[in-house]
């Protein structure tokens, strides 16, 4: 093979390769979740519309592992950790990589608490969450939580964040 020759298919490999690149799907840049995290929502300072959003409730937390899966199209995190308190959450939460964040969506009851602090109205909720990685290799963003009625109905939005370790 001529000098020639092996330059042009060397350039022709190159360009294919960066085509490859340019055009590859986002899970193959997903940032892996893998080990183990502390998990935090700051319900101390959520707001939002519902008025279960102005009532105090200490910070969520709890230790986590996770574990990234990706096909050619997408990378799936699974979290497992405490069992959540209330039963409709789900069991494992599943974070889809976006090619940006992981974020998790899911529908569940939301338990409101009555005055008497002792009784709950259920209502129906839908959520989403999303994580940012951060250059020191924490998590952070948002929990959005829509109440669709009962004495809580309205949003809720609560930081969130997730610390290695």
């Amino acid at each position: 093979m001529s000098g020639g020759r092996i330059g042009r298919s060397a350039a022709a490999v190159t360009a294919l390769g960066a085509v490859a690149v340019v055009n590859a799907p986002p899970a193959l840049a997903a940032q892996p979740w893998n080990g183990r995290y502390e998990m935090i929502a700051y319900t101390t300072e959520r707001g939002g519309t519902s008025p279960a959003s102005r009532l105090y409730e200490a910070d969520i937390n709890g230790a986590f592992t996770l574990s990234t899966t990706c096909s050619t199209a997408t990378c799936v995190a699974v979290a497992t950790g405490p069992k959540p308190s209330n039963p409709t959450v789900p069991n494992p939460l599943r974070y889809v990589w976006t090619g940006s964040n992981w974020t998790a969506s899911y529908d569940w009851t939301y338990n409101c608490p009555l005055s008497d602090g002792y009784h709950k109205s259920r209502s129906p909720a839908s959520s989403w969450v999303f994580y940012d990685p951060q250059p020191d290799g924490s998590l952070k963003g948002t929990w959005h939580t829509d109440v669709a009625d009962g004495p809580c109905r309205g949003s809720i939005i609560t930081p969130v964040a997730a610390f290695p370790g």
